[in-house]
């Protein structure tokens, strides 16, 4: 019985250094983002160099943007030099006069650099202003006084993509001004016509504007149509007007 009891003590002893000692994996499971600091949209994935099949990401980032939380890239617990990731990155052309995309594909062998406080933090995909790949394994975000990257703080657009920006919002509010303008001169020129055209996309998409009327041919019809014309040739004059001193 003692022999028993001693082996018994013998063996919880080594379950517990066990417990103690090898439990813990040498690799952990970290979330991944991607940050965004160049002009082009993309997209990535990436993968340990020994399992390059067992993908994170596949996110499309806008220009200077970031995405959200994807899981999950594994990194060692302990940090090491030489600690290497693929990363695939996929980002596209000017479009061809036929509408497609030209497609460019960029595979990247990147080193993960020293871990903050000595421990594996989130995982941050960088796509830099060059086109390059990098990444950082953080806790802390760009903007964070403790964040270990060379480029600190989260993208800023550039002015030449702001102004891209800015003038596709300003094409947008010319449209409406010009449809509003044509409506107009339709109503001028061929007035019959022009109220019969709306008379019957109001009757297909919203009858209720039509229930205080009593055709096409009321002239509380028309001088409505007229009213709402103006008004919105107005608006929209004055919000491109407004856009206008927004030029970057």
């Amino acid at each position: 019985m003692p022999q028993l009891h001693r082996t018994l003590s013998v063996l919880s002893c080594c379950i517990s250094l066990l417990l103690i000692t090898g439990c813990e994996k040498p690799t952990v499971d970290v979330s991944v983002h991607g940050v965004n600091y160049s002009g082009e949209t993309f997209s990535y994935y990436v993968a340990d160099l020994t399992m390059p099949h067992k993908t994170a990401g596949g996110e499309l980032i806008d220009p200077f943007s970031a995405g959200g939380t994807t899981c999950c890239v594994m990194l060692p617990r302990k940090w090491r030099s030489g600690i290497k990731l693929q990363v695939r990155m996929t980002h596209w052309l000017e479009a061809r006069p036929d509408g497609s995309l030209p497609e460019v594909k960029q595979l990247f062998v990147v080193d993960v650099p020293p871990y903050i406080n000595g421990k594996p933090g989130e995982l941050w995909v960088l796509r830099e202003a060059d086109g390059k790949a990098s990444v950082i394994s953080s806790d802390f975000q760009p903007d964070h006084p403790k964040w270990p990257g060379k480029m600190k703080g989260w993208p800023v657009p550039s002015l030449e993509y702001r102004r891209e920006r800015w003038h596709l919002v300003e094409q947008h509010q010319l449209d409406f001004v010009n449809a509003y303008s044509s409506l107009l001169k339709g109503l001028e020129n061929s007035p019959r016509a022009s109220v019969k055209d709306a008379w019957e996309h109001a009757k297909k998409y919203e009858p209720r504007s039509l229930k205080d009327f009593s055709g096409p041919d009321d002239p509380n019809y028309v001088a409505s149509l007229k009213r709402e014309y103006m008004n919105g040739l107005k608006e929209s004059q004055r919000e491109l007007a407004k856009l206008k001193e927004m030029r970057p």
